[in-house]
Order: C-alpha cells, then sequence, then structure tokens
C-alpha cells in the first residue's frame, strides 16, 4: 500500500511542477536549498527591460541652420548700394555704386571675407555685414550716389512748359522735358566752389559735337552752351571719378549715351533752367 500512496504522491508532483511551469512561474519547495531546515528566499526572475527609448538607434543632430544670407549676385536695392559704398571705403571695390550686386561686388565679397577668414561665398550673411560695418562709416548720401543713379527732384515751375533742359542742382540731375512731360533724365556734376555752374533761365545759342575747350585745352563732347562758356557736355572725368572731382562751370554728363541721344534731340533755342 506504501507503494501505492508513493505513487499518488510523485503524480500529484508532477502534475503541479507541470502546472506551475505551464503558469509561467517559478516553483519553490518550502525546504529548498538542500534539506538543512533553513528558509529560502524565493527564486526571483529579473526580466530584462530598456527604458523608454533606449535600444534604437540615438536620433542624429538637428543640421546647423545655415547663416543667413542678406544679399547675393542679381539683388538690387539700398541695401546693395550701401554694401558697394562701404566695399568701396576699404578699397575691395573701385565701381558703382551702382545698387546692383553684380560680379564685381561678389568677388570683391569673397576677397574681404577671405582676408578676415570668413567663408568666401561672394555672398553677405550676417558676419560679413557685421564685419564690415565696424570697419567703415556711415555713407554719405553722395558716396551713395558717387558714380550717379539718384532720383531726379520734382521739375522746377519754369520747367512746365515748352522744350526745357531742367538741371536741379538739389538733386544733381537733368531732367530733358517736353511740354511738362519728362523724356529722359540723368546725372550731372556742377562747377566748383571757385567756378560755379550759373543758376537762373537760359537757352541754348550753340551746340558742338566734337568741343575742345580753348579755355583749359580739355575735350568738351556733345556741347550745348547756355550761357557764355558754360555748357552741358560729356565728360570724361565725371565718368571716372564721379562726384569726386568737379567742372569749371559747365554741367558735365557721365553717361555717353544719354548725352548723345539728348544732343540730337535738343535744338538751338531750347529753354534751360538751372535751379536748387
Amino acid at each position: 500500500m506504501r507503494t501505492k500512496s508513493m505513487g499518488r504522491s510523485l503524480v500529484a508532483l508532477g502534475a503541479g511542477a507541470v502546472l506551475t511551469a505551464t503558469a509561467g512561474c517559478t516553483a519553490q519547495p518550502v525546504d529548498a536549498g538542500g534539506g538543512d531546515g533553513k528558509h529560502r528566499s524565493p527564486v526571483r526572475i529579473e526580466v530584462p527591460h530598456s527604458p523608454s527609448g533606449a535600444g534604437t538607434p540615438s536620433a542624429a543632430p538637428a543640421p546647423k541652420a545655415p547663416a543667413s544670407v542678406l544679399w547675393a549676385r542679381g539683388d538690387t536695392g539700398p541695401g546693395v548700394r550701401e554694401l558697394q559704398a562701404r566695399l568701396r571705403q576699404v578699397a575691395w571695390l573701385f565701381d558703382g555704386p551702382t545698387g546692383t550686386y553684380d560680379d564685381l561686388t561678389e568677388n570683391a565679397v569673397k576677397g574681404f571675407q577671405g582676408k578676415r577668414g570668413l567663408p568666401r561665398t561672394g555672398e553677405v550673411d550676417s558676419a560679413t555685414w557685421q564685419r564690415l560695418r565696424k570697419m567703415t562709416h556711415e555713407p554719405g548720401r553722395w558716396e551713395l550716389y558717387l558714380m550717379g543713379g539718384q532720383p531726379a527732384a520734382a521739375p522746377d515751375p519754369r520747367c512746365m512748359t515748352g522744350r526745357v533742359l531742367c538741371i536741379s542742382k538739389t538733386s544733381r540731375t537733368l531732367r530733358w522735358m517736353i511740354d511738362g512731360r519728362t523724356v529722359s533724365t540723368m546725372a550731372v556734376r556742377f562747377g566748383s566752389q571757385y567756378t560755379p555752374t550759373r543758376e537762373g533761365v537760359f537757352s541754348i545759342y550753340w551746340k558742338s559735337r566734337h568741343h575742345v575747350s580753348t579755355l583749359y585745352d580739355a575735350p568738351m563732347p556733345y556741347a550745348m552752351f547756355f550761357s557764355g562758356g558754360q555748357a552741358v557736355h560729356f565728360s570724361y572725368d565725371f565718368a571716372a571719378r564721379g562726384y569726386a572731382g568737379g567742372s569749371h562751370g559747365c554741367v558735365n554728363v557721365r553717361d555717353e549715351t544719354a548725352i548723345a541721344a539728348l544732343f540730337s534731340q535738343v535744338r538751338t533755342g531750347d529753354k534751360v533752367v538751372v535751379y536748387w
């Protein structure tokens, strides 16, 4: 009988082990650990787990945003004109200002950047602009318009009738006007302090296409005389140096194409108004 009871006990124990394994738990006999009667703590099964996000590749750092470009080739406007005027101050640009970001401006910016250890992009970002500003002064009006390009002043009332060369000393511009309508405008330069251009109302009394001054032995192409020896004419010096120079009293024009067209349209007897 003892054998039967031992068999039943073994069967019961086996069933319990199967049940325990099926349930996913760890069975630990009360007297586990060698039968010495000492209490042993149940075995704990540690299930390894990763903290949230662990075990996955770390996200790549966000790319650094490129420096903001203020001006680049092809841009136009007053900001570009100021940039060019400042580049002239530090002798990296010798033309203009024109207000147009052209290849000459791009090359000047590259040169400036390379000299200061900045990336030679040829584009003006905030770092380039701040460095240039620290090295230069705020350009004055005639630094910004050294080579012309400034807007023309409003016409004098005396210019509103007939055929008129309407010349403003304030804006340093000439308007060619017919019956109150502006046909063309161009930048002009006047006499110096000691040889000023006369102001008032005059008329064209002589035109000379290939004129040379007998007083100064200087060429005066497309000369249109309006007061004594003073004339409106093309000036090579004005074309080369802009407002850095001055005339001996004449009204200089630096755009040869513009004055050639004007010379072909103006007639002897047309009015000339020089005003502030």
